[in-house]
């Protein structure tokens, strides 16, 4: 049986412009912590049933913080 999940596909995150990254790794909000713009690091870029995800480690608590982009974000 297959899962209803999806599987994720690996992007490369480093592919983007610097601009971009820096974006991506400082506008953020920690489901956590309940902080925003906290940032992240070890940023890990994928895509799951269509949707792209950024997901690193919040820089103020250490939990996972993820990121779903939507047009708006490109």
């Amino acid at each position: 049986m297959s899962d209803p999940r999806g599987e994720e596909k690996a992007r490369d995150f480093h592919a983007r412009s610097e601009e971009e990254q820096q974006a991506f790794l400082t506008n953020t909000w920690c489901d956590n912590c309940h902080q925003v713009d906290l940032g992240m690091s070890e940023p890990r870029e994928y895509e799951l049933l269509g949707t792209i995800f950024i997901e690193g480690i919040c820089k103020g608590c250490g939990h996972v913080v993820c990121t779903e982009l939507t047009d708006e974000s490109f």
